[in-house]
Order: structure tokens, then sequence, then C-alpha cells
């Protein structure tokens, strides 16, 4: 595994590889908060298994990136009414790009999820050369489809943590709200990620900012609409964070695209399920050629 950091203007943009040289080329885009570590490490095995080279990227505000301490955090009342707080998601897809170009990719596989799935959603609209296929994972086309159930905001925008520990034990929290319940949480796992995330860099602000850009970002479905590209759509039965409407809108809208609703699903990835998912993604890398 190798790592390093691209440049995105002013923002460094950390990543890391994984997977032989000659691998077909997949970028990872994480969800909220949470840097690469949370890419579950035995899901990355099998892509790796499956002929992929696999990179991951931290998120700006995440992580070992660039963080935006200076702007500081919105409040609630301007995420209440939808306002930016310094960057919007196509910025944050300038970051996937320019860690594309750091890897000397001319283009890659994208999977995204939550967050990431909107990332890579305005990825594959603004920069679809780049993009030989795109899985959307527990996402939305749209701040207003399928918004989180009441109980998981006041979890997820939770105080900072005062140690390494308290971090993990927040962590393993907000996954037992939004979390499977048809499937157990590796909870080890969980900690030990969000240990590394508080040694690195614990900025609760960050989190608020990336949740700025997704409150106040346009209906993606217009643009979706125009790509044509193999396309996968992920989703559980009972996500509470991003509901599975949100899946169900995003197939819709990408022409051809395969939905895969998975039951007992909720805001995360099973390790029960990982096999079956890198399986479909595979499937979906087959499907694209230079070609196209």
């Amino acid at each position: 595994m190798t790592g390093g950091m691209a440049k995105n203007g002013a923002f460094e943009i950390a990543y890391e590889v994984e997977g032989a040289p000659e691998g077909e080329p997949l970028l990872l885009i994480m969800g909220l908060g949470l840097s690469m570590d949370f890419w579950p490490p035995g899901f990355r095995r099998l892509l790796v298994e499956r002929g992929f080279r696999v990179a991951r990227l931290d998120n700006r505000d995440v992580g070992r990136s660039t963080h935006l301490s200076g702007v500081g955090p919105p409040s609630m009342l301007s995420l209440l009414a939808r306002r930016r707080s310094g960057y919007r998601l196509s910025d944050m897809a300038g970051d996937a790009v320019a860690v594309l170009d750091a890897l000397g990719w001319d283009s890659a596989h994208v999977v995204g999820v939550s967050l990431g799935g909107m990332i890579a959603q305005t990825l594959a609209g603004g920069h679809p050369e780049r993009v030989r296929s795109l899985t959307s994972i527990s996402s939305s086309p749209s701040p207003r489809i399928g918004r989180p159930a009441p109980q998981t905001l006041p979890v997820l925008l939770a105080g900072r943590a005062r140690d390494r520990a308290t971090a993990g034990a927040q962590m393993v929290r907000v996954f037992r709200v939004i979390g499977s319940p048809g499937y157990p949480h590796d909870e080890a796992e969980i900690r030990e990620a969000a240990a590394r995330l508080f040694d690195v860099a614990h900025d609760p602000d960050g989190l608020r900012r990336q949740l700025a850009a997704i409150v106040s970002a346009e209906d993606r479905r217009p643009m979706l609409r125009r790509l044509r590209l193999p396309a996968l759509v992920v989703h559980g039965d009972a996500d509470p964070l991003v509901r599975p409407s949100g899946g169900r809108a995003t197939a819709r809208a990408l022409a051809g695209s395969k939905l895969v609703i998975y039951p007992g699903m909720g805001h995360d990835l099973p390790a029960a399920l990982q096999p079956d998912l890198a399986d479909e993604i595979l499937a979906l890398a087959g499907r694209w050629s230079p070609a196209r």
C-alpha cells in the first residue's frame, strides 16, 4: 500500500492506493465526516482480489486532507436554511479529480457511499470522461429526497470527543443508530477507525461544513439523466440516514442503471454483504469499454 497528497489549488487531498499496479483503477469516496480508514479492510481486500487497483481519499475537512478551520462551523440555522459554507460538492469532486491526476489515471471506476455517493454523482456529471462506471451506495440525488429520520441527526452532531477512547465510543453510538439492524456491527473495527481519525484530526466543525455542502446542493437528477455510463445503485431497506427513496430516485435518473436493495441493511457496509457487493461492482466494471 502506498499513499500521497494530491493538490487541488490550495487544497491537499490525502490518498492511499493498494492492489496490483496493472489492476483496473477504482476510486472509493467515503461519506460524511469519515476518513478513508472507514472503508472496511475486508471489502477493500475483496476488490483487490477481483483485479482492481483500489484508491481511497480523505475528503477535504476530514483526516489528513486540508481543513477549512478558518471558515468556522455553519450554524444550525444556516444548515436549516440550506446555506453553503465554504465549498460545494463540485469542489469536492474536483478533489477526486486531483487524486486521479496524481495517480496518473485518465479514468477510473468510481464508488461512493453516502456523501461519497453524492460526490461520485457530481464527478460523473461534471467530468464524465474520467468515470468508467459509477456505483452510488446509500446516497441520494437531492437533499430533499431520502431525508434522514429525526433520531439520526442528534447523534451525528454530537460534541467534541476529549480523547481517542471517547471518539471511538461516540462513533460506535453513531453506527448503532444508523447501521444495519439485520446484521452485526464490527464495533472493534469502528472504534479503531475512529481512534485513528482522532489521532490525525478531530474536527466536528469539518463535518458541519461537509453537511452544508450536502444540504445546499442542487438537484442532480437533470445532470444524471444526461449520463450514459454503466451505473449501479445500492441501498439498504432499513437505512435511517438516507432513506431508500434516495436510492430509488438515483436509479430512476441514471439510464440503464441497476438498483440493488438489500433487506436489513442500514447506513453501513455489513461484512456479510461485502462479497456480493464486490461481485456487483466487478460485473458493472465489465460493462465498460474504452469505446464508450
